[in-house]
């Protein structure tokens, strides 16, 4: 277990009460099944593959939370069942939160909980027919909420649940908030249960779980008076809830049937940043933190600098958007002062139109600096989803081959690794990178999103890629994220 892990998980005492409450009607999944073991495991030559993981010091062992929280103490007894059926104990010892080196059928060792919402403006229900089916899958998972920083509604929570997460001190927990208006959360979400969402905040608030939030706000729904209404209301949970990402709702070109929204225009996207900023600013003067936070795409809708990086705090927001542009920037402009010699080779970045004029910028001030660095900038449309989707992370391989075959891309074209599934190494329409490669006549070179990688890559420094692992199993979802 990983120490950040191990500090979400502070020591407790559980009640019998709070057992009962934990593991009543709980059945043992065969997903606890033992695929491998790893080579420097505890329970090498103990355990085997094919055997089920029962429990860990008398503790049922129903997930990966379980095993993770039970497997970090130093001296251990696991419960094992054989093939056979027949259940053994093994008592080892390790290092204090070292790894018992347990490899699952399932990552979760459970299957993975859907989403039960039909929100009006889920990005899933506006994907094209005929990608890769683990696109199309809808997690609303607490646990991957805590492990991968995915965000939940809450409304696939049964109090049992709530209980575990309160017991086991699971947190920071991620979740999708969109408003408080109970009414207007359960219209959204075209779930009743989403209106308890503020109520199950409360709870973990008053067990001291800390959450992150976000809002993806739709203009004539959870905007204005009724975003207001909301940050006043998560206000009052802070510190419980340490920061709230606001970002403009995304609509692709595939919305038929669906309910109609607008998008926003450059005038409301600024009315926003207003709001939320002011409110922000009566949080920094009252409690210490701004908690709300817009994303990029707002700044970069309404025309609007992007704030200064004293702004973002610590940058909590990242993975929404809020703040990535100017932390890029503050990085290149660090890597220029430390400096590195380019290689003088041509090359060009190709990039989402939102995010082009920063890349213009940021090449802009390299070249003052460096006279022979060579490069150029290239926008992609993003014909697949729609032009009002103009983020760098969903530009798709068939776009980025059909725009710039044939253009001036130099020796290497750099490309953000948000645009690819990491492992696989594969946009979201199935093209691989090599593929990529091979149509532009260019090596296609995907860079971290980080402004000390981007000059580097700039300057000849390329990141040296693993080969691709294809996709095997159904469990991709929750590795890729939209």
């Amino acid at each position: 277990m990983l120490k950040e892990e191990r500090e979400a998980f502070p020591p407790f005492a559980l009640t019998e009460q709070r057992l009962q409450l934990l593991f009543y009607g709980a059945v043992m999944r065969e997903q606890n099944i033992i695929k491998s073991i790893d080579r420097d495991s505890p329970l090498r030559h103990k355990a085997h593959a094919g055997d089920r993981l029962l429990s860990i010091n008398g503790h049922p062992i129903l997930d990966v939370l379980d095993y993770k929280f039970y497997a970090y103490d130093p001296a251990l007894e696991v419960r094992l069942r054989r093939p056979d059926g027949e259940e053994i104990t093994v008592r080892v010892r390790k290092d204090v939160g070292g790894d018992l080196g347990l490899d699952f059928e399932s990552y979760l060792m459970d299957a993975p909980r859907s989403c039960a919402n039909r929100c009006v403006f889920c990005f899933i229900d506006q994907l094209p027919k005929g990608m890769r089916p683990t696109l199309y899958f809808k997690d609303d998972d607490a646990r991957l909420s805590f492990l991968l920083g995915n965000y939940i509604t809450l409304t696939n929570l049964s109090p049992r649940e709530i209980e575990r997460i309160i017991a086991l001190h699971v947190s920071p927990v991620n979740v999708s908030v969109h408003t408080t208006n109970p009414e207007l959360r359960a219209q959204m979400l075209r779930n009743p249960r989403a209106g308890e969402g503020l109520a199950v905040m409360r709870r973990l608030a008053e067990a001291g779980i800390t959450m992150n939030c976000q809002i993806v706000c739709c203009p004539g729904l959870n905007d204005g008076e009724e975003l207001l209404r909301s940050m006043r209301d998560l206000a009052a949970l802070y510190p419980a809830v340490r920061t709230v990402s606001v970002v403009p709702v995304g609509l692709t070109k595939f919305r038929e049937g669906l309910t109609p929204l607008q998008g926003f225009s450059p005038a409301h996207a600024a009315g926003t940043i207003d709001l939320v900023d002011g409110f922000g600013d009566e949080c920094l003067a009252r409690l210490g933190s701004r908690i709300f936070f817009c994303g990029d795409e707002f700044y970069l809708k309404a025309g609007r600098e992007l704030p200064e990086d004293a702004y973002y705090e610590d940058y909590v927001q990242l993975e929404n958007g809020v703040g990535m542009l100017r932390l890029l920037e503050t990085e290149f402009v660090s890597a220029l002062r430390l400096g590195g010699e380019p290689d003088g080779r041509p090359f060009s970045i190709a990039t989402g139109t939102a995010a082009a004029p920063l890349f213009r910028r940021l090449l802009a001030l390299a070249r003052e600096k460096y006279g022979t660095l060579r490069g150029e900038i290239f926008p992609v449309v993003n014909d697949f989803f729609g032009p009002e989707i103009n983020v760098t992370g969903l530009v798709t391989g068939g776009d980025l081959i059909r725009q710039l075959r044939g253009q001036p891309l130099g020796e290497r074209l750099l490309i953000s690794w948000n645009m690819l599934r990491r492992q696989e190494q594969d946009f979201l329409d199935d093209v691989t990178l090599e593929e990529a490669s091979a149509a532009l006549g260019v090596p296609v070179i995907p860079v971290e999103q980080d402004g000390f990688a981007l000059f580097d890559a700039m300057c000849g420094v390329l990141p040296e890629l693993p080969p691709p692992v294809r996709e095997e199993s159904g469990e991709a979802f929750y590795r890729y994220n939209l």
